[in-house]
């Protein structure tokens, strides 16, 4: 018989009986962390690219319910006035934890969290989107890989196990890949030619790894033609963003005591910091110019010179942080109006600071007797409903021996979590894009930092089964199949394209994910992954 998590929990009591006032209920801890920053002028709207810090936030996995982004931001399309109504759609990826991933670990993945129409469809990466259902693929062939360096995982791009607060660069440029074109899916409605191209900044690569095809976003048009123009195939970008970080899930205990007080528990739940010094959580977050790459790559695309990899910091702007960020996570009693849930104090020792003005962090404590555990400190555990002198309710931190023990909250343990044994799998019949044309070489097979096994094969870049899903006739496809071999012939995995970090450590991507083509195979082609799962001699 299968234990609900709520037994399971009252059963790892000592002597599996439950406590003497009230059982422990489990709930959980969500909200934002808001990163206030300064505006920069709307003509900076030709992507971004931000340094973001990677970490453990739990200390240990706890399952699946578990879900929450590190600190990132939402890209949405530049309108000029209002923006048009029920019209949600956007690029809002970064580092974190998500309830579909199948292969997790305690260190963060990144996924490119491109958003349709109203969340229609989104897209994670090449093979990755909305459910794994490939007779409707809802963004499931919406990125095309760019790179012939890095493999992209459908459960999420892994960081090297064991990052603790390096630095992870990423952003978005519109990169001219195909050309703007009159129809979209035979419709007379227009599918612009931005290809929004994630780029990377890492210990061990740099550089472009995918793209969202223009198609994924005028898809929407074509069904409802009131629609056209209104996406960021053919948009420019908002330059001013939120800076959050978004958290749906930690896991929580609550429980009363004999006099009807609440009390609280929460999964250890852990930031980066050191003693004696600021920590960067947020570091250089700059929007560009059209000048930035937009125009020069349509230059060289056009018969110009190559364009060199850096952006010339003259053609971007850098957003300045101010202090006094706050957050809104709240602990939620079972049953009540979320709304009315009560906020949790913050921490003395996690007071977020501008660092300086393009760096944003973690304040070196202030309390006394904490102290960092390879340069992460652990959020207080315990926490007690209080009510506040203007009537309001807060979950003051308190300190375990202050948790009455008829609580049960002090001995029990959260449920196990348990993993799914099912693997991500790509079509595999004869006709589909997968195979028809198919892979020019391959399988290869790869273990990855969390364990799983991927198998990839190399495809030459325009057959792809993203391009071959992408709206595309054979000669568009032949079009960017001559531009994107101009990229691999001159970008290289080793040279500058965002700007450097001026302060901490760069993480690095999962050193399996790194490849080289095979021999012939340097330019024009690029690895696709077919499966991920566990290696059969592992199972889980």
């Amino acid at each position: 018989m299968l234990l609900s998590p709520a037994l399971a929990l009252i059963l790892s009591l000592p002597g599996g009986a439950p406590p003497r006032v009230a059982d422990p209920q489990l709930t959980e801890m969500a909200g934002y962390l808001i990163v206030p920053h300064s505006r920069v002028p709307e003509r900076f709207n030709a992507g971004f690219s931000m340094y973001v810090s990677a970490w453990p936030l739990l200390k240990t996995y706890p399952g699946q319910e578990f879900q929450s982004g590190l600190f990132g931001t939402w890209m949405f399309p530049q309108f000029e006035g209002k923006e048009p109504k029920d019209h949600y759609t956007d690029i809002e990826g970064g580092l974190g934890w998500w309830r579909d991933t199948r292969f997790a670990t305690e260190t963060p993945k990144f996924i490119m969290g491109g958003v349709a129409l109203n969340f229609s469809e989104w897209a994670n990466g090449p093979g990755a989107g909305k459910g794994r259902d490939w007779s409707n693929p809802t963004g499931l062939y919406a990125v095309a890989q760019l790179s012939p360096w890095v493999l992209w995982p459908p459960d999420g791009l892994n960081l090297k196990q064991g990052t603790r607060g390096e630095l992870f660069g990423y952003g978005y440029l519109p990169l001219p890949l195909t050309d703007a074109k009159p129809t979209t899916a035979g419709k007379p409605v227009p599918t612009g030619n931005r290809c929004w191209t994630l780029f990377v900044n890492s210990a061990n690569f740099k550089g472009p790894i995918a793209f969202f095809t223009p198609y994924f976003w005028s898809k929407a048009s074509a069904m409802d033609p009131s629609k056209k123009g209104q996406f960021l195939d053919s948009r420019p970008s908002e330059p001013n963003k939120a800076i959050q970080m978004e958290t749906q899930h930690i896991p929580a205990m609550v429980a009363k005591d004999s006099d009807g007080v609440w009390y609280a528990r929460i999964a250890p739940t852990r930031f980066p910091g050191l003693a004696d010094r600021d920590v960067p959580l947020i570091h250089k977050v700059s929007a560009y110019s059209p000048a930035s790459m937009w125009d020069r790559v349509q230059g060289w695309f056009g018969g110009g010179a190559p364009v060199s990899k850096a952006i010339d910091a003259q053609t971007a702007a850098v957003h300045n942080f101010k202090e006094k960020g706050y957050s809104t996570w709240k602990i939620y009693l079972p049953g009540e109006d979320r709304n009315k849930a009560a906020d949790v104090e913050q921490a003395d020792y996690a007071s977020p600071t501008s660092i300086n003005d393009l760096t944003y962090g973690i304040a070196k404590p202030k309390a006394s007797g904490l102290s960092a555990e390879q340069g992460l400190f652990t959020l207080p555990e315990f926490y007690r409903l209080e009510t506040q002198p203007d009537g309001g309710r807060r979950w003051k931190v308190i300190d375990r021996s202050q948790v009455p023990v008829a609580t049960g909250l002090i001995e029990a343990k959260f449920p196990t979590p348990t993993r799914t044994k099912e693997p991500y799998v790509t079509p595999d019949q004869p006709n589909s894009s997968w195979k028809k044309p198919g892979p020019a070489a391959g399988p290869f097979r790869k273990v990855l930092g969390d364990g799983s096994e991927v198998t990839y094969y190399w495809y030459k870049f325009c057959e792809q089964p993203a391009l071959m899903n992408a709206d595309l006739s054979d000669k568009e496809r032949l079009t960017i199949q001559k531009r994107v071999e101009l990229l691999h012939r001159n970008w290289k995995k080793d040279g500058e394209y965002l700007p450097k970090n001026e302060i901490g450590k760069l993480a690095s991507i999962d050193p399996a994910l790194l490849v080289n083509p095979p021999k012939g195979m340097e330019v024009g082609y690029v690895p696709i992954v077919t499966r991920q799962g566990w290696p059969a001699n592992k199972p889980r």
